[in-house]
């Protein structure tokens, strides 16, 4: 009998965590080989880096879909639904179709879990499904994400005709390493022989790293900088509007509906990406116009309200923060700007907030529905040391700390000397930001 969506989710969830690691692509590999070598069936643009990647991702499909070809994207984790890891031609999978792809790997998985020392883990599964769906629909192009780190990441069984390192930095430092340049020794092996290498600005320690893999595997590199890079950008309504130097051709009066620099930078990833992906020949220019007037990147400082405006943005490590903050100073005024936060217990909690506390008036101590989750009053505690204890506000419950919240910017309460509007900034956690998103109505996509 054909499962239901519950029980693939439940079956799925079952499997190892994804935060367990065992650097092997052994499982992956004979699963892969069981089905056929279906990452072998279409050219792959490949993405790692600390943050940017699903922004990367989004933009590179659009860009592929404009010049007419069927795609397939794999990115991690989700907001709200595991569907959204999956998708074909822009739209993640439906949960039957979902349910179909689960249901051509289970009985080749179990084969490979029988013959294994451990079972394939949740993450596993999920890049075997992408990869099957991929090949059966057939798409013309992949563009996969990285779950985490690089050489033993299940998605390397792929060899990427494009690799994609956004800036490298510290994330996931008890697996990858506490330094960006060993992290960046990990997130180097997506490189592979021939291919293109569509390389961010980088720490030089880390583009050294970067350089010796693209020199010992004999790959193009190309420099954000040197080869490609944003030329102009302003903020305008709604997101900004930037100029791009592509590896081909200067792409100029192009609307982003998406704020930040760190957008900006990521478009011309995809850009750099898609032109080698092509052979790096230039792309019409009002089709790569329209194609990033197109993007969505739910979660990135997305507006899910407004009178108070509520951002949300799942910037989860001190790198992500910065971004949000500056993203966050560059493209609103909000006075008092009030926090909502629920982090992982795993994170350098410290430091984000850190990071976070000049732009927050207060903040609002909470936390998400996973195990993970660190507890809204251990958040407190060391919220307390940086903000005071006056600024300072434990609400456990996610869907009353986003009410609190929202009043709180409402009326002003309490800031005497607000000079603006208030607003109203979800963060921490891509959890802890998808369940918001939920609460506020957010259509998965």
């Amino acid at each position: 009998m054909t499962p239901t969506y519950a029980e693939v989710e439940r079956a799925l969830l079952g499997r190892w965590p994804e935060t367990r690691l065992e650097p092997s692509l052994d499982r992956i590999a004979a699963l892969c080989r069981l089905l056929g070598d279906p990452e072998h069936a279409y050219p792959v643009i490949h993405l790692t880096g600390t943050n940017g990647k699903t922004s990367t991702s989004r933009m590179i499909d659009t860009l592929l879909r404009a010049l007419d070809l069927r795609t397939g994207r794999f990115t991690s984790p989700h907001l709200q639904s595991m569907t959204e890891r999956i998708v074909l031609d822009g739209e993640p999978l439906s949960e039957q179709l979902f349910v179909d792809a689960f249901a051509d790997v289970a009985a080749y998985a179990q084969i490979v879990d029988d013959s294994s020392e451990h079972p394939l883990s949740y993450f596993e599964m999920m890049v075997a499904m992408a990869f099957a769906a991929f090949a059966d629909a057939p798409v013309d192009a992949a563009v996969i994400e990285v779950g985490m780190g690089g050489s033993w990441d299940a998605t390397n069984v792929a060899d990427g005709q494009v690799a994609v390192i956004t800036p490298i930095g510290v994330d996931h430092a008890s697996y990858l390493g506490d330094r960006p340049e060993i992290i960046a020794v990990e997130k180097a092996g997506i490189i592979k022989a021939g291919s293109h290498a569509v390389i961010a600005q980088q720490e030089q320690e880390v583009l050294d790293v970067l350089m010796r893999r693209v020199l010992d595997v004999g790959a193009i590199a190309l420099h954000e900088g040197n080869d490609f890079g944003v030329t102009e950008r302003t903020t305008a309504l709604g997101g900004q509007q930037i100029s791009l130097q592509g590896i081909s051709a200067q792409y100029t009066d192009i609307f982003l509906p998406l704020h930040g620099a760190h957008q900006a930078h990521n478009a011309a990833y995809a850009l750099a990406a898609v032109e080698a992906f092509t052979g790096s020949k230039q792309l019409d220019e009002e089709l790569v116009r329209d194609a990033f007037a197109q993007v969505t990147s739910p979660g990135r400082l997305e507006v899910v309200r407004r009178s108070p405006t509520v951002l949300l943005d799942a910037a989860h490590n001190p790198h992500g923060a910065r971004a949000t903050v500056e993203a966050v100073q560059d493209a609103f005024s909000f006075s008092p700007l009030i926090g909502v936060v629920g982090v992982m217990a795993d994170k350098d909690v410290e430091e984000m907030l850190r990071i976070f506390e000049p732009v927050m008036a207060e903040i609002i101590c909470t936390q998400n529905s996973t195990p993970r989750s660190m507890s809204a009053m251990d958040l407190a505690e060391i919220a307390e040391d940086i903000f005071g204890a006056e600024r300072v506000t434990v609400v456990a419950r996610l869907d009353d700390a986003l009410e609190r919240a929202v009043l709180m910017a409402d009326a002003a309460e309490g800031y005497d000397d607000a000079i603006g509007s208030g607003g109203v900034l979800i963060t921490g956690s891509v959890v802890t930001v998808g369940e918001a998103r939920t609460l506020f109505g957010g259509a998965t996509s």
